[in-house]
């Protein structure tokens, strides 16, 4: 295997885990845990 090869291989690694990421922070069922955690700077210490 090659050097550019490895470079591929990475390459196609890395946009699979971007993808994977965004997949699974725009999912509808992990959206009620972001907007919770949205609003935490607002919440009230008192």
């Amino acid at each position: 295997m090659d050097i550019t090869t490895m470079r591929i291989v990475v390459t196609l690694a890395s946009l699979a885990c971007f993808l994977g990421i965004w997949y699974w922070a725009y999912t509808a069922r992990n959206r009620a845990q972001f907007d919770e955690a949205a609003q935490l700077p607002f919440a009230n210490d008192d």
